[in-house]
């Protein structure tokens, strides 16, 4: 008896072979979890079919601009949109901010302030020092940081839905009030192209300070080109033109395009596309989708968009600037 307890109680012999291992692999665990989603959504399609294509619905209508307050000076209509509240809404929560951690800054920050101080630390010394001089960076340093701030916030509020859809008001004890919908005041292409231009403007102004009038457009061909002949230097200096006002186009344009692309993937994937075909069983396929992109819109583009136009803007200050083409 004790021999056999003894043995009972003795531990596997270490040369055992490993126990064989069960279940499916993470490979074939995705792949059998998308089928059935498929499958999912088929069988909506043949339970609840299609309603045909929704003529009614105009996706196109939700980045109209309606007047809430008509407002014509001269013959130029000034009228309050919702582009307008969410300039506002941006430009105020840029002073706000930047208003509000300067007059509470403390030795040991808390969360909102540590966020700060690392946007802060982006703008001076990535967007702002990385690209400009010294001394040029302490005096384009606030109207930089001004930029990246206004386009984070603009583009941020963009996908926080407010209510701003005139449109379809939704009815509360009578009174219609607007409903909740998404807008991104740089979806609309004046916004980025205002922008652009007062870019395009500052630095050509700034390059002219610094250098003089003639020097600074003689500083548009690059060095070594002294033995050229005329009709040579003219062809390469009509191409250093057209690059410059290209940039009007490209900085503006990369801004608009792809805030609006976002807005326009959330508005089909979020149950757009399935309104517009008129097929409901479409939204059970698209609205997870919709989650994804709306994830990497907020979590990448936004800030991502805001730091490019920003950084390019230093570097056309710099190269306006410097020394050298």
């Amino acid at each position: 008896m004790s021999a056999e307890v003894a043995t009972a109680g003795a531990p596997a012999d270490s040369g055992d072979a490993p126990a064989p291992k069960s279940g499916l692999s993470t490979k074939a665990k995705v792949f059998i979890g998308l089928g059935a989603y498929l499958a999912l959504t088929i069988l909506m399609l043949l339970i609840f079919g299609s309603d045909g294509k929704n003529e009614s619905f105009q996706p196109q209508n939700e980045f109209k601009l309606e007047p809430w307050i008509s407002i014509h000076i001269g013959g130029i209509d000034v009228s309050v949109t919702k582009a307008v509240l969410y300039l506002f809404i941006a430009s105020a929560l840029t002073i706000f901010t930047m208003v509000w951690i300067s007059r509470r800054m403390a030795e040991k920050p808390n969360r909102v302030q540590t966020a700060i101080e690392v946007a802060y630390d982006l703008t001076k010394n990535n967007i702002t020092g990385g690209n400009l001089d010294r001394a040029t960076a302490v005096r384009w340093f606030p109207f930089l940081a001004a930029l990246f701030f206004w386009i984070w916030f603009s583009n941020m509020i963009g996908f926080l839905p407010l209510p701003i859809n005139t449109e379809h008001p939704v009815d509360i004890f009578g009174i219609e009030v607007p409903a909740f919908a998404l807008y991104a005041a740089t979806a609309n292409i004046s916004i980025p192209l205002v922008l652009t231009l007062v870019v395009w403007i500052a630095y050509h102004v700034e390059g002219i300070r610094a250098k003089g009038f003639f020097a600074y457009f003689a500083s548009w061909l690059p060095p070594g080109l002294e033995e050229m002949n005329p009709f040579g230097k003219a062809a390469i200096f009509t191409i250093e033109v057209i690059s410059h006002f290209v940039r009007v186009i490209s900085l503006s344009v990369r801004l608009f395009a792809n805030i609006l692309a976002g807005h326009l993937l959330l508005l089909f994937m979020g149950g757009g596309l399935a309104v517009l075909l008129g097929i409901a069983a479409l939204g059970a396929l698209t609205f997870p989708m919709a989650f994804v992109f709306f994830i990497f819109e907020v979590g990448l583009v936004a800030t991502l968009q805001a730091f490019i136009f920003s950084t390019l803007t230093a570097i056309y200050i710099g190269g306006a600037t410097a020394a050298s083409h």
